[in-house]
């Protein structure tokens, strides 16, 4: 009784605890859009003419999870999503978070999202457009120079009442896949934005500095005098001509920078008078040539074949080599300039747009637009998320994204390894081919070096062996050249004993030195009955 007690207890606290959870996510979560369900009524495409691309309610690739599918390339498209009330961006913490797949990559596209301003600052869903105000700008847009994540704020300059962009500058990179991504922004009360790419921070700025934004939310204090004017003796000039400095008697700014060679000398055998190129001898005046409209024919030019043979041909000229005389135009040094005052700049005054900021003054967040112009089909948008505390934003991470995003991964992953192994196999078979191929070529040299090997005169005793393992090695395609290169190998070991086996003795006999006088003789006379017997020495060990 008391266990069960405890576990009664135990479940009455996880309900409360979890439904504390789904409480605290509920008043944290301003906007969730799952698109579990058509997003006809609950979202308005504009009806503005110039975009004609049409949405659909699809399922992402390889699930049953639906999102907004822009399904046309080359189109412009225009869809927006009110909010029940206008988000104040300047009480607490902001997220906003939402995924996108290029399902057929993304070579030319944006898939950004625009954050919109309330429609009293003069737009309307149904003529929702490129001109309607927001406030933020975020998500991925990727084409030719352009590969970033953007995130863009439009703020109201206090002093002229005009509205700027505000460009975060370095912005991460598009991610260049087919899988689910999710984009998140976090913006902080201390006026930090975090930018997140898949749950990682790719980027941390702070929206007043203008190290990160571009132009700076707060202007310079001061600014150049647009008024100001460089005086007339104004010297910029670090370095001036030497004005003491006298050009030398010596110096001869006439002289050229080429000159003759005047060792050289012409080769001999050039062709004075034959002219480069001559009439071709081959050619004829076409028929329907009149020399009254056409003028008089000539037979087009050819080199002159005497040339080829020649050194050259026509006049024989010098070359040129560089004059050791040339010094070129002279100019005096340079000196440090006395009256060098640096490099002029207007003074400094107040600027009169300057102003101060503590926060961002953001406007209000209304709805949420898509207005993109891409040459990218394939594109799906899912589960948008406006919230005002981080840890919603990764509770949806976890349970919406990343389930499809390991799934999708996994499946890549197998695709890489399924392609990987394909090319392999095609390689291998290709290896293959080429072994068998030169497999065949060599067996056909080795094959005709044995019959050739057959067909010497001193071998002739052993012809009929030789062409039994000829025919048989030709009925076994699967002979390794390894056995044929050893019978071979063999047969070339025999060749070489029988061709210089003998001489070794001869060689021996002859490098005795002959006695003076009939001694000399007679050895020589040995010696030559030596050599003639030597074949007959060797004859029994061949019948062996």
């Amino acid at each position: 009784m008391r266990n069960r007690q405890l576990l009664s207890g135990l479940l009455l606290t996880l309900a409360f605890v979890s439904l504390q959870k789904l409480c605290y996510c509920d008043d944290q979560t301003v906007l969730y859009e799952s698109f579990d369900e058509p997003f006809e009524g609950s979202w308005i495409v504009s009806k503005n003419g110039d975009y004609e691309g049409v949405w659909k309610h699809a399922k992402s690739e390889g699930h049953d999870d639906y999102g907004l599918l822009v399904s046309e390339k080359a189109r412009k498209y225009g869809i927006v999503k009110e909010l029940e009330e206008p988000l104040n961006l300047k009480d607490g913490t902001v997220v906003l978070q939402y995924e996108v797949r290029f399902q057929e990559g993304l070579e030319c596209g944006g898939a950004y999202l625009k954050y919109l301003r309330p429609q009293d600052a003069g737009w309307t869903a149904e003529g929702f457009n490129s001109e309607s105000p927001y406030s933020i700008m975020f998500g991925p847009d990727k084409c030719g120079a352009t590969n970033k994540v953007h995130f863009i704020l439009k703020h109201k300059n206090p002093k002229s009442g005009e509205y700027v962009e505000h460009h975060l500058k370095f912005p991460p990179s598009v991610p260049h896949d087919k899988l689910s991504h999710v984009y998140t922004a976090i913006l902080k009360p201390d006026n930090e934005v975090s930018i997140l790419v898949d749950g990682e921070e790719k980027k941390k700025a702070n929206l007043l500095s203008g190290e990160d934004f571009e132009p700076a939310l707060i202007p310079d204090k001061t600014i150049p005098d647009p008024e100001d004017k460089k005086p007339e003796d104004w010297d910029e000039r670090a370095k001036i001509p030497d004005p003491s400095a006298v050009k030398p008697d010596d110096w001869d700014e006439d002289a050229p920078m080429e000159i003759e060679d005047e060792e050289a000398e012409k080769p001999e055998g050039w062709l004075d008078d034959e002219p480069e190129e001559v009439d071709d001898p081959e050619a004829t005046k076409p028929e329907d040539w009149d020399d009254e409209e056409d003028g008089m024919w000539e037979a087009p030019k050819i080199d002159n074949p005497k040339c080829e043979t020649a050194p050259g041909c026509g006049e024989w000229k010098r070359p040129m080599k560089k004059n050791p005389a040339y010094k070129g135009k002279w100019s005096a040094p340079l000196i440090d300039n006395p009256a060098y005052k640096g490099i002029w700049k207007p003074r400094d005054i107040p600027n009169p747009d300057y102003f101060e900021l503590d926060r961002p003054d953001y406007e209000p967040i209304a709805a949420i637009g898509i207005e993109i112009w891409t040459m990218q089909d394939g594109i799906l948008f899912d589960n948008m998320l406006i919230a005002k505390d981080e840890k919603v934003a990764e509770t949806y991470r976890q349970t919406t994204w990343k389930p499809k995003f390991d799934v999708e991964k996994e499946k890549q992953k197998a695709e890489e390894e399924a392609a990987g192994s394909a090319d392999g196999l095609k390689s291998y078979q290709a290896n293959i081919h080429l072994f068998i191929s030169v497999h065949d070529c060599l067996q056909k040299v080795v094959f005709d070096l044995l019959n050739k090997v057959a067909d010497i005169s001193f071998l002739s005793a052993y012809k009929s062996k030789i062409t039994e393992v000829i025919e048989k090695a030709e009925e076994q395609p699967n002979l390794t050249i390894g056995v044929l290169v050893s019978i071979v190998i063999v047969f070339f070991s025999l060749f070489i004993k029988l061709i210089f086996g003998g001489k070794k003795a001869a060689a021996t006999v002859e490098k005795k030195k002959p006695e003076v006088g009939e001694s000399s003789k007679s050895e020589d006379e040995t010696e030559k009955k030596e050599e003639t017997a030597a074949p007959r020495k060797r004859q029994p060990r061949r019948d062996n």
